[in-house]
């Protein structure tokens, strides 16, 4: 993963909130939600939290008295998602890394991140450390995006931009969001970090957007892909968003568009 695909800054955090999130994301949030109010958990912890989509879902669904420790390596993320959370006094945001968490051991029920580990430089380290604030018989829930051709503009997007830069193409989706997918890998990273008990599913959904426009704005916009189409040519960033929504409206139509994303659902207990 290049160094670039972590920095979420700028006007990143707005776009990614206001049309990647429920483009994509909002759906596998109130999943994540469900799934981890499913525990009744006393006390979560929610690392690479992002904008804040699965706090807004999950947060409601937690008891009065529920330990909630909100958590992302990026400062402008984790403050965007705080600004949009409201007030909450069963929620502490903290900058942190999900690679070096700064709590104790044994200190949570429920550890999730949703679309996090992708981004992680060493996963095994990552979930090691999950598991590390677990107490006994707690769960680690995560997700992460399966391989880009099975997400429809992802890769629309990605073969779009492409064209414009033939000699050095911008890799970014394909090479993070959806460069960790392979499920017996995923399995050997927890199992290296001392999980045994895990269960992986793969859940299709469907990804809406109002215009082809909007979803190739989201993309070239609202994800570190703008900092690798700008580091390239900033001047095309403009044109990159325009290729991409001829692609995708070639694909899916002039109107509102829809298209398949697909991503596993792990939970490993400790």
């Amino acid at each position: 993963m290049a160094e670039v695909d972590k920095v979420f800054a700028g006007s990143i955090p707005k776009f990614y909130d206001s049309m990647m999130v429920p483009m994509i994301f909002q759906a596998y949030a109130d999943d994540m939600a469900a799934l981890v109010a499913s525990f009744s958990p006393a006390s979560v912890l929610e690392t690479a939290a992002g904008s804040g989509v699965v706090t807004r879902a999950l947060a409601p669904l937690l008891g009065a008295s529920a330990r909630y420790v909100v958590t992302d390596l990026n400062q402008p993320m984790l403050d965007y998602a705080a600004g949009r959370q409201g007030a909450d006094a069963r929620i502490e945001w903290r900058q942190a890394d999900a690679l070096a968490l700064p709590f104790e051991d044994a200190s949570f029920d429920v550890v999730c991140c949703q679309f996090g580990a992708m981004f992680f430089p060493d996963r095994a380290a990552g979930y090691a450390q999950a598991r590390r604030v677990l107490r006994p018989g707690g769960r680690f829930l995560f997700s992460v995006w399966d391989r880009i051709e099975d997400n429809a503009f992802a890769d629309e997007v990605t073969s779009a931009v492409a064209t414009l830069f033939p000699h050095d193409p911008p890799r970014f989706l394909a090479r993070t969001p959806h460069g960790y997918h392979e499920v017996a890998r995923i399995r050997e990273d927890l199992g290296r970090a001392g999980f045994a008990d895990i269960r992986i599913e793969t859940r299709e959904k469907i990804s809406r957007a109002d215009s082809a426009l909007d979803a190739a704005t989201a993309y070239c916009l609202g994800t570190p892909l703008r900092n690798e189409i700008e580091s390239r040519d900033a001047g095309l960033l403009e044109l990159a968003t325009q290729r991409s929504a001829q692609a995708i409206a070639t694909r899916h139509g002039d109107g509102p568009v829809a298209g398949k994303i697909q991503a596993h659902i792990i939970t490993a207990a400790a």
